[in-house]
């Protein structure tokens, strides 16, 4: 499934009653993790010095963390060249709050060489179905799947394509992730929707 110009186009392989679900999925994402490498030796001491309000505690946690407002995200960085981000609500916000947090080290007087090496590690979505689904029947229907309520109250899901994790809720929540691109979500939502649909295991008030 592809997004153009605001509308869900599906691949061949899903069937007709996957394309009209009865209710169409509220999709939101809340984390995207990212990685900046530098390729270089970070002074993580003069880096606080350059700026007092980044966190560093090396004697609990070896890298420092930089904090930035707009957009709200945390870095974190390692001495090693490697920038963590999270807290970003899509790819290009955390590519965004990467540079920036790169921009302030070089202003705060930290050589830095190259631009750094961006990548997606994972995204964190929560969706709503807006329907009931049938769990103890959904973890034999739907392969892959894991459900033990008495030690937590969601299905896990192990998609195959897009290769993703799904926790599955009986009030028809779901939380995703795994994926490193954003558009994977919207797939995996839709595919599960379709088959949840066509296998009867969701039930709409």
């Amino acid at each position: 499934m592809a997004f153009m110009k605001g509308i869900y186009v599906y691949p061949l392989h899903y069937s007709k009653r996957c394309l009209m679900p009865k209710t169409k999925p509220i999709i939101t994402i809340q984390n995207v993790v990212a990685t900046g490498i530098l390729n270089q030796k970070v002074d993580l001491n003069a880096v606080v010095k350059g700026y007092p309000g980044v966190e560093y505690r090396p004697g609990k946690f070896p890298g420092a963390v930089f904090r930035l407002k707009r957009p709200k995200t945390a870095t974190l960085i390692f001495s090693t060249g490697k920038m963590v981000c999270t807290g970003a609500r899509s790819g290009m916000e955390s590519r965004r709050a990467i540079l920036k947090v790169v921009s302030e080290l070089k202003k705060g007087g930290i050589l830095i060489i190259k631009k750094p090496d961006f990548e997606v590690v994972n995204i964190v979505a929560s969706a709503s179905l807006g329907g009931k689904v049938d769990l103890e029947r959904a973890v034999t229907t739907l392969g892959k799947a894991m459900y033990e309520p008495e030690q937590f109250p969601g299905l896990i899901y192990r998609m195959d394509e897009p290769k993703v994790v799904i926790l599955i809720f009986a009030s028809g929540n779901l939380v995703v992730t795994g994926a490193k691109v954003e558009q994977d979500i919207y797939d995996a939502v839709h595919k599960l929707h379709g088959s949840l649909e066509e296998q009867k295991l969701i039930f709409y008030e």
